[in-house]
């Protein structure tokens, strides 16, 4: 598996810049380069980092997905006068020339590739490109909203030509519709372009009745151009982790990617005069990381807008840690989607349930009475920037959203652990060794019953069980004390050593612990008073527990043939999981387990984008192939290939929708449509 994450930067982009007054285009500026490159090296983050050089794009490049117009016209503005220029920029929508913005221009481009050869070849896993101009508005014969050429859109051609791709997907989180890249797509099956964008009925830039959640694609393309369009400003966290839960994440992993590319805006996050919505920069790392189990890893970020530079250049550090694999922080803020985002989510889902197997049997309907119509504004902008009225124009506000994510950032980030994965040095754990895993020593039996003889007293009949106890025990205590970030012990008594390590960590202060139990396992746990959340994926139902908030029953069985968990994680397991927002996660593999190898590497590499990615692993089947697995997705790689998609059954459909039924007022990231009853939040 390759390994590294590649940055590009050329100081030379930032020489391109507005040369006389423009309110719309001044705040495209060089700084939104520089000040998140000098971020990086504030955090030390360069220095982790490969170094590639980026390079010109050559014209034939540019030519695949360009005019040959639009290029000479690019090509003649290098000798322009101030005047020429400014006559020349004003033939396009919120576009400014420069002397040397072809030249710029040109090196955006080359980075891109540069970043798709990196990863393409394996030389490194993937990678982030920091260039200007952005991309994604520039269509093929004309520049558009700041963009001269369209740098992923040309990445994606230059990928399929080069490399053979068959399926690129792109995700454009920019808080604009890059209704360029989705011009060049709209009709192209290989590739899958996913965009949310702040819409407003149509009366946010660039305006077009085709940025909705109905336009889908033309002819072969129908399905694969996914719009969903935000209506109202202050999205937050939530709202962004639902758009991924309910709409991208599952159309992706049936879409089987070879390679993504993310047309990276951070102009959706907060304090961004564009946007105007609340993001805060450690949900880009959530999502950065979700995207990073798809395609064997092989993800290539690329900037496009950001206007508010300290959370810009904030939410790009956060980015490059998580491809650097570092522990992602705790998401903040309540998670729960407010009610025009379930609005939205609903009608792309209906818009989209002719196309794509995952929706083959959701009950979806489009919502046309929506909350939002009745507070439309009366007049329509025609440019990239909002209302005088909408923008946060006022200094005080720009100082005061500084200084929140000053200590806002302070709040969240922590020291890397100088270990990611432990392990002990028993029998089983030699299966691990392929993978880089740090081994712990054990406890012995006398330091066991000192940490902890409050909680195992009334568990420990047999001196076997003690052994098991000081495997896990040393491990889950570094992974509290924040010496590793996560572990693995195998144990012939799974369920005693959960329920002790249960015990231990909410006396060790932890609030919230999230336990998986996957397989024939007898079920310990006390979870009443909140601080434990099991869910319990088992061929059988657990009797007596039944509707219990903490206590969740997901009877799931895949067949010999067949790998559907996934469909269980994505679509309901990840979200009760952000919505408890738990300290610590531990999942416990079991016997007679119901569930293959590749469904139980997915669920322990999704969930690290929660609890600080402390999760304890305790296994109790010893299986070569399930421990390697389980130490491989600890250790940061990408979850293995699952397969060509197989649609869930109907059966399997509606024990997913009564769950979601019982549950979702109470673990509100499970709600995707209005109909059910949701009120707003």
């Amino acid at each position: 598996m390759a390994s590294g994450t590649a940055l590009i930067y050329d100081e030379e982009m930032t020489s391109h810049k507005l040369l006389w007054n423009d309110p719309i285009c001044d705040i495209e500026v060089p700084e939104r380069l520089s000040t998140s490159y000098e971020q990086l090296q504030f955090y030390h983050l360069v220095e982790r980092c490969v170094h590639v050089p980026a390079r010109e794009g050559t014209e034939e490049e540019i030519l695949l997905v360009h005019s040959s117009e639009h290029l000479e016209v690019a090509k003649s503005t290098q000798k322009m006068g101030e005047e020429e220029l400014k006559r020349v920029s004003g033939n396009y929508d919120a576009f400014f020339f420069h002397p040397n913005t072809y030249r710029c221009a040109r090196l955006a481009v080359g980075a891109t590739l540069q970043l798709v050869d990196s990863v393409m070849l394996g030389k490194v896993c993937n990678g982030m490109a920091l260039v200007r101009p952005p991309g994604h508005h520039s269509q093929r014969n004309a520049a558009n909203g700041f963009c001269l050429f369209n740098n992923v859109a040309i990445a994606a051609e230059y990928a399929k030509l080069k490399y053979g791709l068959q399926r690129i997907l792109i995700v454009d989180w920019d808080v604009h519709h890059g209704q360029g890249t989705q011009y060049i797509f709209e009709e192209d099956p290989s590739v899958l372009y996913f965009s949310w964008h702040r819409y407003e009925h149509q009366e946010f830039w660039p305006s077009l009745k085709e940025s909705d959640y109905d336009a889908v694609g033309l002819g072969k393309g129908k399905g694969f151009n996914i719009n969903l369009p935000w209506n109202k400003v202050g999205m937050g966290n939530s709202d962004y982790l639902a758009a991924f839960f309910h709409v991208l994440l599952p159309v992706a992993f049936e879409f089987d990617p070879e390679l993504v590319l993310v047309s990276s805006g951070y102009d959706s996050g907060i304090g961004d005069p564009e946007g105007q919505m609340n993001a805060t920069p450690e949900v880009f790392a959530h999502l950065t990381h979700f995207l990073m189990q798809l395609a064997n890893g092989k993800l290539c970020v690329i900037l496009e807008g950001g206007y508010h530079l300290k959370s810009l250049s904030e939410s790009v550090c956060m980015t490059v840690k998580t491809l650097l694999r570092d522990p992602i922080p705790q998401v903040t803020g309540e998670m729960a989607p407010c009610l025009s985002a379930i609005e939205s989510i609903q009608n792309v889902r209906a818009a989209h349930k002719p196309y794509w197997k995952w929706l083959m049997y959701e009950d979806t309907s489009f919502l046309h009475n929506l909350s939002t119509k009745s507070h439309l504004p009366k007049t329509t902008n025609t440019n990239p920037s909002t209302d005088h009225e909408d923008k946060i124009t006022n200094n005080s506000e720009a100082v005061k959203i500084e200084r929140f994510l000053e200590l806002h950032m302070r709040n969240i980030l922590f020291p890397v652990p100088p270990i990611r994965t432990a392990t002990s040095e028993s029998k089983a754990s030699s299966y691990l060794l392929p993978a880089p895993v740090c081994v712990v020593k054990e406890m012995d039996k006398n330091e066991v019953k000192s940490l902890a003889s409050d909680f195992y007293a009334d568990l420990v009949k047999e001196d076997k069980t003690l052994h098991s106890l000081g495997s896990m025990l040393a491990i889950l205590d570094k992974i509290l004390k924040k010496e590793v970030c996560n572990g693995i012990a195998d144990s012939p008594t799974a369920s005693v050593s959960v329920d002790v390590a249960l015990r231990y960590s909410v006396h060790f202060g932890f609030q919230r612990v999230l336990c998986i139990f996957v397989g024939d396992m007898q079920i310990i746990p006390n979870t009443e008073d909140g601080k434990v959340l099991v869910i319990n994926v088992c061929e059988k139902e657990q009797s007596g527990k039944i509707g219990s908030k903490y206590f969740i029953s997901l009877n799931w069985k895949e067949d010999a043939d067949r790998s559907d968990f996934f469909s269980a994680v994505l679509g309901f397991i990840l979200p009760v999981a952000y919505s408890y927002q738990p300290n610590l996660i531990v999942i416990a593999v079991g016997p007679n387990r119901s569930i293959g190898i590749s469904g139980i590497s997915l669920l322990f590499g999704l969930l690290q984008g929660l609890a600080e990615s402390r999760i304890l692993a305790v296994i109790e089947d010893t299986d070569v192939n399930l421990m390697q697995s389980v130490a491989k997705a600890l250790a940061g790689a990408s979850v293995p290939h699952v397969g060509a998609y197989v649609p869930l059954t109907q059966e399997k459909v509606c024990k997913i929708k009564i769950l979601k039924d019982q549950l979702q007022q109470e673990w509100k990231m499970l709600q995707c449509s209005v109909k059910d009853g949701i009120s707003s939040n």
